[in-house]
């Protein structure tokens, strides 16, 4: 299983939020580069890097800030948040991302984002699949759709998609355990990626203890990203280096 830190960014700095709640807002390092750096240095080769103000604003902003990390540090990095055009995607790509999450776009945009991974392949396009009580959530999560989340997933399957990231809500940013019951519900639906045929399902949301992480990895998740635990040191680089030494 990948192991994916995350750094989201507003006004250029590392910032962490809790269940996407921007008035949560709270700076980690002024300096993202920094902080990618570090991980880096431990061990870890990829990055999840999320635009807030761009998510917001519906349109890539802090595409310097990718830039300056992508070409820093050798991470493979998936960039999200406001990329809602083919010029955003151009800018994102042209950045440095190896790969870029859409979420709202895919609700709102489908036929656009279904042109994305006819484009750029399925390889480099990930569906964002974040939800609220298995109801998918957009713009930022400032918005609930009527798009219930498995079938969204399995909608996307049949267009191609193989990288899912979903994130529960009502456990980001809370720092009390993952939704186990909910990736099993969906692995169990859509199948397991890699060799199985179905998705590499990034599960995302709610990591608090490095104890997590091998059950995550038991359940069949392709990757976790991780962001506040690591912040408020509730999971330590070194634990994550050595877990990736040793799986």
């Amino acid at each position: 299983m990948r192991i994916i830190p995350a750094i989201d960014i507003i006004d250029g700095k590392c910032v962490r939020l809790s269940k996407g709640d921007y008035d949560t807002k709270k700076i980690y390092n002024e300096n993202p580069l920094e902080v990618a750096k570090e991980f880096e240095a431990h061990g870890i080769e990829y990055l999840h890097l999320v635009d807030l103000d761009g998510a917001k604003s519906k349109h890539i902003v802090n595409h310097k800030v990718l830039e300056q990390i992508a070409s820093q540090t050798t991470l493979k990095i998936d960039f999200g948040g406001g990329l809602k055009t083919n010029e955003d995607l151009r800018i994102a790509f042209d950045s440095g991302a190896s790969q870029i999450t859409g979420g709202s776009i895919a609700v709102k945009d489908r036929e656009t984002f279904i042109g994305w991974i006819e484009t750029y392949g399925a390889e480099k396009i990930i569906l964002g699949a974040d939800a609220l009580n298995e109801k998918i959530a957009v713009s930022g999560w400032q918005e609930d759709s009527k798009e219930d989340l498995i079938p969204f997933i399995q909608g996307y399957q049949k267009n191609g998609i193989v990288f899912v990231i979903c994130t529960d809500i009502s456990k980001d940013g809370m720092l009390q355990g993952p939704s186990f019951n909910l990736y099993q519900k969906i692995l169990a639906q859509t199948g397991k990626g890699i060799d199985g045929g179905g998705i590499n399902l990034i599960a995302s949301g709610g990591i608090s203890t490095f104890d997590e992480l091998p059950k995550l990895a038991a359940l069949g998740c392709e990757g976790t990203i991780i962001g506040k635990a690591i912040y408020e040191n509730r999971i330590s680089l070194k634990q994550l280096e050595n877990f990736i030494l040793n799986t």
